[in-house]
């Protein structure tokens, strides 16, 4: 007998409870038998049978084959649709999948992580006094002239064997002789020692590979298998040098790998790739010992030799002859004055006895780092624990507790002695293996008090710079955000509004990364804090990393049982859900938020749900439940004096208003909206009510001119304020009005910057919305063709994300188009559909779309 549904909370496998994509997969086994054990073919059918129920096409139906795989351990990265659909089909309680959804959430911030990969159109700097290595290079000079082929060269070897550097050197050395048409460089941190920054995902150095490749970003496919398509077609034709350096293996490399003749990749690995065909194989070993000697000579050509003769070739033989060990080694030879070559063999001989290290490598980062001064030393033990990917100057002043000047000196020493490498300009990064080694460091040298007291000085740097951009961007909001001291070391100056909005961009993967950390290491305040200073730039530039950072920070308001911070995550998650074309989850996610801030008492928290719960009972077309929503959210902000909030509602009552039938009303709301947003100084509120303002003059006043100079006005706000998605919807607003002014050709350039900036955001509807546009600029443009198609690709949208409007709008549209082409079966097709939605949704345009009808009778 299955349990009853409060028994079931008990007797079912908690997903909360899981810390990594293995424990979901045991929890999903577990419940897979709590469910009686049913066949993967049963579950696949109840799946498959609520996904057609749901509108999905037969092409988009699971396999058995891939339903068993999420039952399957050691996966990198899990289907989320499909692993919830395995629940609801196996426990279908809304309440018990909704724990399931946030569990996946939380687990999978390595999935962030995978995500965050910089790629590069040029190399990384040659190294000075190369040597050696001279049979690799001349095989791989041979594989390059292979005339026309398509040239894929594996570079595998031991970890620090100087693969990198090959790769490096032998691209400057051939591009040199003859250059590349396109250069591409990727570090796939196939092996990075933090379990936060796992391989990069091929789709995302895809991502990044075809920007570099001049593929507009709406351009740019969602799937691998059409990405890899899509850059190998780049490619095709073009001289290009690909360097893929530090691949995990075989199945990371082959997507990123050309496929027409030209192109010549460098692969490097510490795993043998014997699973790609038609490749190169360069197996780098250690330096030999004459290479070893020649690379010191060559490196410190001016070092006396002191008494013994033979002095480098016993510190090339200490190294091991690993060109790492020896580029340690060097740097801390030229640190060194007054020495000479013999000293520091003896150095090393005795280093050696003393520790016992037997591994070169090991030896030469001993030798380095014990001889480097207490600061430096301290920095790089500290700057391993960083979460992201590199550190700038202000992030180790704030670890090492110093000032700025004193920070970057330690920076720069630490980089002269190839401890640490250089990232970007003023930024800096580990090797693997040294940040391994810096890493172990610190948990021998550093107190655990003093970890945490360092890493505090971190994330409280990241949360006050980021207050301060936020500051600067959205000064009247500042009581709308947590109030964050300054941080007591140093921090840039971000007062400037271009500067605040170019640090974000900047830091923006290291504070998704920061979120991720202090969420699950105990920070919870710095991780509740810092989502609700950042969720207005978030929401305008990334819904994916929105939905990354206010996930992390629902986790840590329950961890820290913080109701207030539960309640604005779920908010913000139900916003970014709306955004991303799913209103079921956004709704459920909006009224568990609701009800949080009713039962705290807290007005203006519940006044923010009831507004997001107004955009998505407007994107279901319930225009009387959104105006009641604003009203009630209008009556708690006033109730809580908290203008900027009333400022904004008006406007949004404005909007849903017009769309209720009741225009006059919505512009009197607008206007006291945009009077308000003045006097506060609100100026993203301004452009809101500047840019509603400006579409009810076109739609209502027909004052073209006017609505140019309200819209033209919001834009330059929006453009100020960084806000992105605003700046899409202005700019699909005065597409609109070059329609209604006859010029379709520049209402379609207005369209096309729009599309650009909806699909950059992932934002579903506003590219629906778009796209029906640009058919009806078609339209006017009398290429009808072309409306068809872009009313067919707006209707399929529409249908996907359940915009039953925007469904109505492409059909109607459809219909319009397939008329004028004389086609009048499809035409009276699409009119009966369009017509039906209008009526559900009790819209007027049912009537007119009827008379059409009528008029197209046999």
């Amino acid at each position: 007998m299955e349990p009853t549904k409060t028994d079931a909370f008990t007797a079912l496998p908690d997903p909360a409870r899981s810390a990594c994509l293995d424990d979901l997969v045991e929890r999903l086994r577990r419940l897979k038998r709590w469910a009686g054990d049913p066949s993967y073919e049963t579950i696949k059918d109840r799946v498959n049978t609520d996904w057609t129920a749901a509108g999905r096409p037969a092409s988009e139906l699971t396999r058995r084959s891939t339903l068993a795989n999420c039952f399957r351990p050691g996966r990198r990265r899990m289907n989320t649709d499909l692993v919830l659909a395995v629940v609801t089909a196996l426990h279908p309680d809304p309440e018990y999948v909704s724990r399931w959804r946030e569990a996946l959430r939380a687990v999978t911030g390595e999935m962030d992580a995978v995500a965050q990969v910089r790629v590069y159109d040029s190399l990384p700097p040659d190294i000075s006094g190369f040597t050696g290595r001279t049979a690799e290079l001349d095989r791989l000079r041979l594989a390059a002239d292979q005339g026309d082929a398509v040239v894929i060269s594996a570079i595998e070897g031991m970890a620090g064997v100087g693969k990198t550097q090959l790769a490096v050197h032998a691209g400057h050395r051939l591009h040199r002789e003859k250059p590349f048409e396109q250069v591409l460089f990727v570090n796939l941190r196939g092996f990075h020692p933090d379990p936060a920054q796992p391989p990069a995902d091929p789709a995302a150095v895809l991502d990044g590979f075809l920007r570099l490749l001049g593929v507009s970003s709406h351009r740019i496919p969602a799937g691998l298998a059409a990405r890899t398509a899509a850059y190998r077609d780049r490619l095709a034709g073009v001289r290009a040098l690909v360097v893929l350096d530090n691949a995990v293996d075989a199945n990371q490399v082959r997507p990123l790998l050309p496929a027409t003749p030209g192109c010549l990749t460098l692969v490097t690995s510490r795993h043998s790739l014997s699973d790609l065909n038609a490749v190169t194989r360069l197996a780098v070993d250690v330096f030999t010992p004459d290479e070893a000697v020649r690379f010191l000579a060559e490196s410190l050509p001016d070092m006396p030799g002191g008494s013994d003769p033979r002095a480098r070739e016993r510190i090339a033989r200490r190294s091991g002859y690993l060109p790492l060990a020896l580029s340690l080694i060097i740097g801390r030879i030229r640190g060194t004055s007054g020495w000479t070559l013999t000293d520091h063999a003896d150095r090393l001989d005795h280093r050696h006895q003393e520790r016992r290290l037997d591994s070169g490598l090991e030896l030469a980062l001993d030798v380095s780092y014990r001889h480097l001064p207490a600061g430096p030393q301290r920095l790089l033990r500290l700057a391993a624990l960083h979460p992201g990917q590199d550190v700038d100057a202000y992030a180790a002043a704030a670890l090492a507790d110093t000032d700025l000047a004193v920070a970057k000196q330690w920076l720069n020493l630490l980089r002269a002695d190839h401890l640490l490498q250089p990232a970007a300009p003023g930024r800096y990064t580990f090797h693997d293996l040294v940040r391994a080694y810096a890493t172990t460091r610190a948990y021998d040298e550093e107190r655990r008090s003093e970890r945490h007291a360092a890493l505090t000085r971190l994330f409280d740097h990241y949360l006050s710079a980021a207050a301060a951009a936020m500051n600067a961007l959205f000064p009247a909001e500042v009581n709308h955000r947590p109030q964050v001291a300054p941080a007591t070391t140093p921090a840039p100056d971000l007062t400037d509004p271009d500067t605040a909005l170019a640090w974000l961009d900047t830091e923006q993967p290291t504070l998704v990364n920061v979120a991720a950390h202090t969420a699950t290491h105990g920070w919870y305040d710095h991780t509740t804090r810092l989502a609700h200073t950042l969720s207005r730039h978030l929401a305008s530039v990334s819904h994916t990393d929105a939905v990354a950072v206010h996930d992390h920070a629902l986790h840590a308001a329950r961890s820290g049982n913080d109701l207030a911070g539960q309640a604005r995550a779920l908010i913000s998650i139900g916003s970014c859900e709306l955004r991303l074309g799913r209103p079921g989850p956004a709704e459920e996610r909006c009224q568990e938020g609701l009800r949080l801030h009713r039962e705290i008492g807290d007005e203006a928290g519940q006044a923010h749900a009831l507004v997001t719960l107004s955009s998505i009972a407007r994107w279901t077309s319930r225009s009387e439940s959104a105006v009641d929503h604003l009203l009630e959210a209008l009556r708690l902000y006033r109730q809580a004096d908290d203008r900027i909030g009333e400022g904004n509602t008006l406007s949004a009552l404005g909007i849903a208003l017009e769309e209720a039938g009741r225009p006059s009303e919505g512009i009197d709301y607008t206007r006291q909206a945009l009077t308000l947003s003045r006097q506060t100084g609100n100026r993203s509120g301004e452009a809101m009510a500047l840019h509603v303002l400006g579409d009810a003059e076109v739609r209502v006043g027909g004052r073209y001119g006017k609505a140019g100079d309200l819209l033209r006005a919001a834009l330059t706000l929006y453009q100020q304020l960084g806000n992105r998605r605003c700046e899409a919807g202005v700019l699909e607003s005065l597409g609109r009005l070059h329609i209604a002014l006859g010029l379709p050709d520049e209402a379609t350039s207005r369209f096309r910057q729009a599309l650009i900036l909806f699909r950059e955001l992932g934002n579903r509807s506003g590219e629906t919305e778009v796209l029906i546009g640009l058919g009806e600029a078609a339209e006017a443009a009398e290429r009808t063709a072309s409306a068809v198609d872009l009313y067919a690709a707006a209707h399929s949208i529409a249908a996907d994300i359940g915009e039953h409007h925007f469904r109505a709008r492409a059909d109607a549209g459809l219909g319009r188009a397939h008329h004028a082409l004389g086609d009048l079966t499809m035409a009276r097709a699409h009119y009966e559909r369009a017509v039906a939605l209008y009526a559900e949704l009790d819209r007027p345009e049912a009537g007119e779309l009827r008379k059409r009808l009528q008029e197209l009778a046999p």
